[in-house]
């Protein structure tokens, strides 16, 4: 895999090589993961990393969504999976809250449910539904039938021509985060087919078939981290893990089958990226739910853990330690809120959680009746009273 250049300053040529780089995206023509711009905001890496910041980075989960006209406007008629697998129109989605919001990173708009369709498994965008298998796995027999080896690059190409794509685009604005989910996760969808509010079919595995389950997960811990390492091959500056089923373990079910693989792929994704002298970048692991496993998230090899919204930030900090930076956690309903109370609940959590060694966000993505002046004045108050904070402390 080609290092995309990530940290050797930006391409020469100034205002000149930028005009070159936009006429030839506009042209179509693919961009190598190399020459990227100089990056002018790094306070959302460097709060990643633990390192002192002028004011608090924020960012959203979901922050392209349906809430922005300009994002519907930009999918309609579209496929789902269709527009996931177009490198313009995902960059198009990555940029348009960037113009709206003086976010402090970016995410690459795509799904997590990419890395089963690499496995061979079929995954439609139902209106009304949601994301749909066609033929979820059943019985431990259909295991056989997905890929036991991923080629990532043929299979997830298309994502990483995209973060290429739009980490040129950035011009250097902000940071761009990767993301995948995680393999718990991923093996609930692929055996529900869908959304579920028990994970009774999945979770039933867990005791009825531990071994095959174990074998699944190893299975999707290897193809997200080759998928992980292919991200930042390809321009990526930090990655995301979702867990966002974890609520449907409890503490003995998330230990045999969630965290293991957790770690494995922090510890294969850094081990692989030094190897192919790519950037140590930093990782959030986001396991939505899961308290009773802040500890052992806290020392799974991330730099950040990502919290929801239904824990008091003294308790993550006490859970967590010192040694790693929290993101989160507003409950993004408040976001429905008139903005003077949006900017004193900010206040809040900022308090609550201090302004360094934090990156804010909301507890979970933003929905799509939200406002975008609501999401605004979100994105403000933390600016303005982190500064106001650190002023004064």
């Amino acid at each position: 895999m080609a290092a995309p250049g990530a940290g050797r300053g930006g391409a020469s040529g100034g205002s000149r090589g930028a005009g070159k780089r936009r006429r030839r995206m506009e042209d179509g023509e693919r961009l190598l993961p190399k020459g990227f711009p100089k990056l002018k905001n790094d306070t959302f890496l460097r709060a990643a990393r633990g390192e002192e910041t002028e004011h608090t980075p924020v960012w959203c989960m979901r922050q392209a969504g349906r809430y922005l006209p300009e994002f519907r406007e930009t999918r309609a008629a579209q496929d789902f999976f269709a527009t996931c697998r177009s490198p313009k129109l995902c960059c198009e989605l990555t940029l348009q809250p960037l113009r709206r919001f003086p976010l402090d990173a970016a995410i690459i708009f795509s799904d997590i449910l990419v890395v089963p369709q690499a496995l061979g498994m079929e995954v439609v965008m139902v209106p009304g539904k949601g994301p749909t298998f066609t033929e979820p796995i059943k019985e431990v027999e259909d295991l056989l039938k997905l890929r036991q080896k991923v080629d990532v690059a043929a299979e997830l190409g298309y994502v990483f021509q995209a973060i290429t794509l739009t980490r040129h685009s950035l011009e250097g604005k902000v940071p761009l985060i990767g993301f995948s989910g995680a393999p718990w996760t991923l093996m609930s969808y692929m055996i529900e087919g869908g959304g579920s509010t028990t994970m009774a079919k999945a979770k039933s595995w867990l005791y009825r078939h531990p071994e095959a389950s174990h074998r699944l997960l190893r299975l999707l811990a290897d193809v997200v981290t080759d998928y992980l390492v292919g991200q930042v091959a390809a321009g990526a500056q930090a990655l995301q893990v979702f867990e966002s089923h974890a609520g449907h373990l409890g503490p003995v079910q998330f230990e045999d089958f969630a965290l293991p693989y957790i770690r494995n792929i922090a510890q294969a994704v850094k081990s692989k990226l030094k190897e192919e002298a790519l950037p140590l970048v930093p990782m959030i692991i986001f396991a939505k739910d899961a308290h009773y496993a802040l500890r052992d998230l806290a020392n799974a090899g991330y730099e950040v853990v990502g919290l929801d919204w239904t824990i008091r930030p003294q308790e993550a900090r006490a859970q967590t330690g010192k040694d790693v930076t929290l993101q989160g956690n507003l409950d993004p309903c408040a976001l429905y809120a008139p903005k003077e109370k949006i900017g004193e609940l900010v206040k809040k959590m900022l308090e609550g959680f201090g302004t360094q060694r934090y990156i804010a966000n909301l507890g979970h993505g933003l929905y799509p009746d939200m406002n975008p002046e609501h999401v605004g004045a979100f994105v403000e108050a933390v600016h303005a009273h982190s500064r106001h904070i650190n002023k004064h402390s």
